[in-house]
């Protein structure tokens, strides 16, 4: 009994940890990756643009930053 309180306790843990860490990526660097990355695909004419997470869009979402509090849509030009 002691193992699986311990188990997951540890498990409970890890989950805080990785939480608090994507929390604090910040929307710069995950749009940073993004274009990255396309530019490495060979995409040359795109728009990315943070959004709150609440608004509706009809753009692709491509990725979240500030704790899921917003969003990253895709337009390509």
């Amino acid at each position: 009994m002691k193992s699986v309180l311990l188990t997951t306790v540890l498990v409970l843990f890890c989950c805080a940890i990785n939480a608090d860490a994507w929390a604090k990526v910040s929307c710069d660097e995950v749009r940073a990756s993004i274009e990255t990355k396309l530019t490495a695909k060979g995409v040359k004419k795109f728009t990315l643009e943070v959004v709150p997470k609440d608004q509706a869009t009809d753009l692709s979402i491509v990725g979240t930053c500030d704790g899921g509090t917003k969003k990253i849509t895709y337009k390509r030009d």
